[in-house]
């Protein structure tokens, strides 16, 4: 048997299917034919590749020449590359660990099943079980050896991608499938988990991130629960949303923007402590930074400030970059991050200050627009644009990609914090910070605001401005969200509110360019036929 190449073809409509993919499905039909189902119900598995490899001992289980081995396993997995010899064939199995090679026989397999299911039948990618026992070849490769048992556990129909192969002196050293185009990686995830150890190891490191996270919010006493995703007024944020329909109430829905207003609920209703880790969607614009959907941890903790949070932020973050890679510091695009080290705290205005040279603190927008538009020669700004999104936009395009160590940018101006307490010493501005790391926000958190009054102006305020500008055939008093008016009423003690983005700290974290490269399968645009 020869090793297998692939176009990856798109559909399997058969007028569509490749000659290796028709070859696959008449195998599968002589498979059946002889009684032999190709998509069996189980397996029992009791030990994986790398256990194997970890725990050979030559000394223990290397058994005499010409006899079985004591170190039995029965393993599963993928079968990633063939060298057949005559009445022998040495096959690569993959599993979620990692590879083992296996040997086969004709002696041990039978004549019948040797020559005429295994090497005519059988194919790279195929899923298989193996029963026997584990030695070293005299080649020095720990390998198991199907002496027991030896069934086909899924018949792939689809040829794997190509097997790239790396030799030495003419020697072949290595054997692998290699995906490097990122539209089919992004498309068919599936395929790129199989092949490439490195994206399954970015999912690892990903869930190791949230599992860290969630152990550390649940030491400090926060109670993990759950919100709601279908909401009858979005809110927590500024963002256009995904809308729906209910059929059954007739009603409007939306799907989460943010967290925020549903966890300070629970403020009011006397937990003390609470975060979420869950997913939020806007419907905005993709890129490298930004999927529609988006997974979010947001975390109120009631008696404390900002100040406060941004100590908390330090530690959990250390606390996870250590467990994923033993040490504080991390390689992110050409650049070295260090997350132990002391994070600089600069407010909002001071940082545009050094940036541009301009004190823009208690500008009004005309000013701020001559600023943008004609010193800075910003391409984004617009005449009726308001304060808070031409002061956004400076910050974003001339601070934010300088900071690449970790730094608490503090005490945001009024009008890009709705939800944010007002601050104890400077007129209009608030108790807010973002946290950001290699010129990307990672984190925003504020001094929670729990005045009901205060709260409606901004609210209403904010309607206005978001049906001038996102739904402009909605009356502004069905963006208010008055149940949460009526929460705070009732009275919402002092809290401190964080966010963090899941998915750009594990880019960071993973060092991987795109947003994409840590969402298992991020949306992307219908795919041409």
């Amino acid at each position: 048997m020869m090793l297998i190449q692939s176009v990856f073809p798109c559909m399997s409509h058969p007028d569509d299917r490749s000659e290796q993919e028709q070859r696959r499905r008449d195998e599968r039909t002589a498979l059946e034919q002889r009684g032999i189902d190709p998509y069996p119900y189980a397996w029992d598995v009791d030990a994986h590749a790398d256990e194997i490899l970890d725990t050979f001992d030559d000394d223990k289980h290397q058994p005499e020449d010409g006899e079985p081995g004591t170190y039995e396993v029965s393993i599963a997995g993928r079968i990633t590359g063939m060298r057949v010899m005559g009445g022998s064939a040495f096959f690569d199995l993959r599993d979620e660990s990692g590879t083992i090679q296996v040997y086969v026989r004709e002696q041990d397999l039978g004549e019948d099943f040797y020559d005429e299911v295994f090497t005519e039948l059988f194919d790279i990618g195929d899923i298989v079980g193996i029963e026997g026992f584990v030695f070293r070849t005299g080649m020095g490769e720990v390998t198991v050896r199907a002496s027991d048992d030896f069934q086909l556990l899924a018949k792939s129909l689809r040829p794997p991608p190509p097997v790239k192969e790396v030799t030495e002196d003419g020697e072949v050293v290595e054997r692998h499938y290699e995906v490097t185009d990122k539209e089919f990686r992004y498309r068919q995830r599936y395929v790129d988990l199989f092949v490439n150890s490195d994206t399954r190891d970015v999912f690892r490191q990903r869930s190791a991130l949230v599992s860290t996270m969630r152990d550390f919010l649940d030491e400090k006493g926060c109670l993990e629960v759950e919100t709601p995703v279908l909401q009858p007024v979005y809110g927590g944020a500024s963002a256009r949303p995904f809308k729906t329909h209910h059929n059954a109430l007739d009603m409007p829905l939306y799907l989460r923007i943010a967290d925020e207003l549903y966890l300070k609920r629970l403020l009011v209703g006397g937990f003390e402590a609470v975060y979420e880790i869950g997913k939020d969607f806007r419907n905005e614009g993709l890129s490298r930074f930004h999927n529609p959907e988006f997974t979010m941890m947001e975390c109120y903790v009631a008696y404390k400030d900002y100040r406060w949070m941004m100590d908390l932020t330090e530690e959990l973050l250390r606390t996870v970059t250590r467990a994923l890679h033993d040490t504080p510091t991390v390689e992110f695009e050409g650049h070295e991050i260090d997350l132990g080290g002391d994070w600089a705290r600069v407010p909002f205005f001071d940082a545009i200050e050094e940036a541009t040279g301009f004190d823009l603190y208690q500008a009004d927008a005309e000013r701020v627009y001559e600023v943008a538009a004609n010193e800075l020669g910003l391409d984004e700004v617009a005449p009726d644009m308001d304060l808070g999104a031409l002061l956004d936009e400076i910050f974003s395009e001339t601070v934010e990609p300088t900071l690449l160590q970790p730094t608490f940018v503090t005490d945001y101006p009024v009008e890009l914090s709705p939800l944010a307490k007002k601050h104890r010493e400077k007129d209009g501005l608030v108790e807010r910070f973002e946290l950001v790391v290699a010129g990307r926000e990672i984190a925003n958190a504020f001094s929670e605001l729990n005045d009901p009054e205060d709260q409606r102006e901004r609210f209403e305020q904010q309607a206005r401005q978001r049906a001038a500008e996102v739904d402009a055939d909605v009356d502004p008093d069905d963006l208010i969200d008055e149940d949460y008016l009526r929460a705070l009423e009732y009275g919402m003690p002092p809290a401190a509110g964080l966010g963090i983005g899941i998915d750009r700290l594990t880019m960071i974290l993973t060092g991987q360019e795109s947003i994409r490269d840590v969402i298992l399968f991020p949306l992307l645009r219908p795919e041409r036929q």
